[in-house]
C-alpha cells in the first residue's frame, strides 16, 4: 500500500506538470490568435467599392452592382440598376456616378434619395434604350456619403480613381444638399477635372459666376435655381409688403442653403420695421433640439407685431416645429402666410407635422424645384408658352413608371429634378463625344455648359434647362407650392426669377 505522503507529493507533483504544459499550450493559441488579428487587417468590406470606415458601421464607397448599402427602401432600385448595368458590353458606355448621404437615418432624407435614384435610373434607362441608339450608353452607379454626408472625402476619393480603366467615370450627379461637406466634395471633384451636375443644390455660394474668384468649381452645372433666384421668384408671385412682412432665421453658420437662404430675403425685405427673429438649429438639422421652445416664444412676439407674411430661413426640422407653434398662436384670429424655399417640400412626408395647425388660419407656401402638375393644364390655368412643356413632362411619365413596381410619389419633385440632371449629364457625355469614338475625354465633358442653350438646351421635365457661361440655369421655372390643410402639396403656380417666362430662344443674356 502506497503511503498517503507519497501518493500526495508524486500526483501533486505530476499534475503540476500536466498542469503546466496545458497552460502553456493554451496561452500559446490565445498569444498566436492575438497575432494573427493584430497582423491580419480587419474585413471591414461590405461589397465591391465599398466598406466601412475605420471607426464607423455605415457602408461607404461606389457599386453599380445592385447593393442597396444595407437600406431596405433601395434593394429594388438598386437592382434595376444591376440588370440595365450588366446589359452593357465592355467599350460601349460612359460610367454616371449619383453621390448622395444614402444611409442618411433620416426619414425625410431617406424619402429624397430613393426618389433622385428611381428618377435618374429612369433617365438612364431612356438613354440606353430610346435614343436612337446614340452613344456612349450609360452607366448608373451609386456613391454614398454617409449621414451627414461625413464620409464624403473617402467616398469621392474613390470616384477620382474611376475615371480610367473600364469605369470611365465622366459626371457625377446627385449632389443634393447645400453644405460645407458637399461645397468640399464638389471643390475636390471640379478639381480633378470630373463634371458635375447638381439636383437639389440651391444655395448661392456653391455655384459659379461672373467676377474674380468666381469660377471656383470649374465644371459644376446645376439644374436648380439658386436660393437667390427662388426669393426673386417668389416675391414676383407674391408681391409681398415689406411694411407687414417679417424674418425668421437660423443663426447657425456654415449651412449654405441657410446662409444664401437668409441673404435672399433679406434682400427682399428691404425697408421692413422689424428686426429678424432668430432660432439656431442643433449642428445636425435633422435632429429635433430644443428649438421648438424657442419657436413656442417667436409666436409670441409675432403676434406683437403687424406682420401678415413669415419669411422663413432654415431646414425642414425646423420649419415644421414653427408651422406647429404658429399653429397654436395666441393670436389665431390673425390669418398668416409662411414663405420658405425648397425644403418646404419635404413636410408632405412629414408625420410630426400637426396637420390642425393649417385650419388655423395659416398658409404655407414654397419655392419648390419642380411639381408634378405644373405643366400639366388644369381648371383656370394655362401651361406658358415657353419654358416648359407638357410634351417633356409626359415623357418623364413613361420613363419613371419603369422605375418602381409601385407608383413613385411625385409631389416632392425629386425624382423630376434626379431625372433632368441626369438628362443634362448625359446630353453633356454625348455632345463631347468626338465623332467616330465611342466615348469622350475626360476634360471634355466639363466644358460643355456653356453650350447648354438655346436650340441646345434640355427639355427637362421640370422646365427648360438653359444654361448660363457659368452652368447656372437662366431663368428657370419655379412652382410655387402650397400645403394644403390634408398635408398634400398643392401647385399653385410657375413664378419666374426674371418675373416673366424667357424668350422662345432660352438665351441668357450679358451679366456683369
Amino acid at each position: 500500500m502506497v503511503s498517503p505522503l507519497r501518493a500526495r507529493l508524486w500526483y501533486t507533483t505530476r499534475q503540476k506538470i500536466v498542469t503546466s504544459v496545458v497552460a502553456v499550450a493554451v496561452l500559446g493559441s490565445l498569444a498566436g490568435y492575438a497575432i494573427d488579428r493584430a497582423t491580419t487587417p480587419e474585413d471591414r468590406s461590405c461589397a465591391p467599392g465599398v466598406e466601412r470606415p475605420a471607426g464607423s458601421s455605415e457602408c461607404v464607397g461606389v457599386n453599380g452592382d445592385g447593393y442597396d448599402f444595407g437600406v431596405p427602401s433601395l434593394t429594388g432600385i438598386a437592382a434595376l440598376i444591376r440588370d440595365e448595368n450588366r446589359a452593357l458590353k465592355p467599350g460601349e458606355y460612359a460610367t454616371v456616378a449619383l453621390l448622395l448621404p444614402l444611409t442618411s437615418p433620416d426619414g425625410g432624407m431617406r424619402v429624397k434619395v430613393l426618389h433622385e435614384i428611381q428618377g435618374a435610373y429612369a433617365r438612364q434607362y431612356r438613354a440606353n434604350h430610346e435614343s436612337n441608339s446614340e452613344t456612349p450608353k450609360i452607366r448608373l452607379v451609386l456613391a454614398n456619403t454617409g449621414k451627414g454626408n461625413a464620409h464624403w472625402r473617402a467616398t469621392v476619393d474613390r470616384l477620382k480613381t474611376m475615371t480610367d480603366g473600364e469605369d470611365r467615370l465622366r459626371a457625377v450627379s446627385g449632389v443634393a444638399t447645400s453644405s460645407t461637406e458637399i461645397r468640399q466634395a464638389v471643390t475636390e471633384l471640379t478639381g480633378a477635372g470630373i463634371a458635375v451636375v447638381g439636383t437639389t443644390i440651391t444655395a448661392d455660394d456653391i455655384a459659379n459666376g461672373p467676377g474674380a474668384g468666381k469660377n471656383r468649381y470649374p465644371g459644376l452645372a446645376r439644374v436648380s435655381p439658386t436660393n437667390g433666384d427662388e426669393a426673386k421668384a417668389l416675391a414676383h408671385f407674391g408681391e409681398v409688403e415689406a411694411a407687414k412682412a417679417l424674418l425668421v432665421q437660423d443663426t447657425r453658420t456654415g449651412d449654405h442653403y441657410t446662409d444664401t437662404l437668409k441673404a435672399a430675403f433679406s434682400a427682399s425685405l428691404k425697408g421692413a420695421p422689424y428686426e429678424p427673429q432668430l432660432f439656431t438649429s442643433p449642428a445636425d438639422p435633422t435632429e429635433e433640439g430644443t428649438t421648438a421652445n424657442t419657436f413656442r416664444q417667436i409666436t409670441h412676439l409675432i403676434c406683437d407685431t403687424r406682420a401678415e407674411t413669415v419669411f422663413f430661413a432654415g431646414r425642414h426640422t425646423q420649419l415644421r416645429q414653427f408651422i406647429n407653434a404658429l399653429g397654436a398662436r395666441g393670436c389665431a384670429e390673425r390669418p398668416f402666410t409662411i414663405l420658405t424655399g425648397d425644403e418646404g417640400s419635404y413636410l408632405g412626408a412629414d408625420g410630426k407635422l400637426n396637420r390642425a395647425a393649417l385650419k388655423a388660419k395659416l398658409t404655407v407656401r414654397y419655392a419648390a424645384l419642380a411639381h408634378p402638375d405644373a405643366w400639366t393644364a388644369g381648371p383656370g390655368r394655362e401651361v406658358p408658352a415657353t419654358g416648359g412643356s407638357t410634351a417633356a413632362y409626359e415623357t418623364f411619365l413613361t420613363d419613371i413608371a419603369r422605375a418602381s413596381k409601385e407608383p413613385v410619389p411625385l409631389a416632392d419633385g425629386q425624382a423630376i429634378v434626379a431625372y433632368d440632371a441626369m438628362a443634362t449629364a448625359v446630353h453633356a457625355i454625348r455632345q463631347a463625344t468626338p465623332q467616330g469614338a465611342q466615348y469622350p475625354g475626360l476634360a471634355d465633358v466639363a466644358t460643355q455648359w456653356p453650350q447648354v442653350k438655346g436650340s441646345l438646351r434640355v427639355e427637362g421635365a421640370s422646365g427648360w434647362i438653359c444654361l448660363d457661361n457659368f452652368g447656372n440655369p437662366f431663368n428657370k421655372a419655379v412652382p410655387i407650392v402650397e400645403l394644403s390643410q390634408d398635408g398634400t402639396q398643392k401647385f399653385v403656380q410657375i413664378a419666374w426669377p426674371e418675373g416673366r417666362p424667357p424668350a422662345a430662344n432660352c438665351l441668357p443674356p450679358r451679366r456683369g
